[in-house]
């Protein structure tokens, strides 16, 4: 096992307790030379749809090959599978519970198997209650340090893979119907309205009885003022300059946003 491939990490287990550092604790007992990356670890509690996002938006830029373990579980120890996936970027390992279809919505799925096989989980028998410890980050140290990914467990078909769909996402003559998917920590409101729907065109947002100019850059507006953009992740977002889109409007995940355009002369 000489691959030493990196291993990107993402939860919602936050940064208070161990649960991260035990994590990375039992992928070095299996090989201490590998590459961890956070990518965050302050995803919402038990927000999938969340988890799904900042994955989607982060791993075309890890190398080839990057194993990314994922844990947002609210269904650990259910029936709900735990499976390992390889997609022309690297490999998923994680719950099947609609995290990864963000990232195979953007590179199918090769392969994937569920996680049957315990030689290669720190435990035959796993706490009910942290897969992420017992079952997760094994498995991905054991694929990034080179195991096929055909020993960890039972072949399944990637098409079965569960899927967690953006959301109500509508066009018609004059507009777009969308609503927020994502909020970050700067309170922007990121929609599920790609940057590709507003090409070439001016738009507004109506959104919580406010209609929001469109711009470029936060700073076309003054510090305090609303302004709606193409982000650097693609996708349509809601901003404040210098303050939070989400205390302003006093809005949330899910809410519905109407862009109104019109085809620039």
């Amino acid at each position: 096992m000489t691959d030493n491939r990196i291993i990107a990490l993402l939860s919602d287990f936050g940064l208070q307790d161990v649960y991260v550092g035990v994590m990375k604790g039992a992928i070095a007992q299996i090989n201490p030379q590998l590459k961890v990356i956070d990518l965050t670890h302050q995803i919402p509690p038990q927000n999938i749809a969340a988890g799904r996002f900042c994955l989607m938006n982060a791993f075309s830029y890890f190398p080839p090959e990057t194993v990314f373990v994922a844990v947002v579980d609210p269904g650990v120890g259910s029936q709900r599978r735990g499976v390992a996936v390889q997609f022309a970027g690297g490999y998923l390992v994680g719950p099947d519970n609609g995290l990864f279809s963000g990232v195979l919505s953007l590179s199918p799925a090769i392969a994937a198997v569920e996680l049957t096989n315990s030689d290669y989980w720190l435990s035959p028998y796993p706490s009910s209650t942290f897969h992420g410890r017992d079952i997760f980050a094994p498995v991905g140290a054991h694929l990034a340090s080179g195991v096929p990914l055909e020993k960890l467990g039972s072949p399944i078909d990637p098409t079965s893979l569960v899927e967690l769909p953006l959301g109500f996402y509508k066009m018609t003559e004059n507009s777009i119907i969308g609503a927020i998917q994502y909020i970050d920590i700067f309170g922007n409101l990121i929609t599920n309205i790609p940057a590709t729907a507003v090409e070439d065109k001016r738009w507004s947002i109506a959104i919580a009885n406010s209609i929001v100019p469109c711009g470029r850059t936060y700073s076309d507006v003054k510090v305090g003022e609303i302004i709606t953009l193409v982000g650097s992740h693609g996708w349509v977002e809601i901003a404040v300059n210098g303050g939070s889109a989400k205390s302003q409007l006093q809005v949330d995940w899910g809410d519905l946003v109407e862009v109104v355009y019109q085809t620039m002369s």
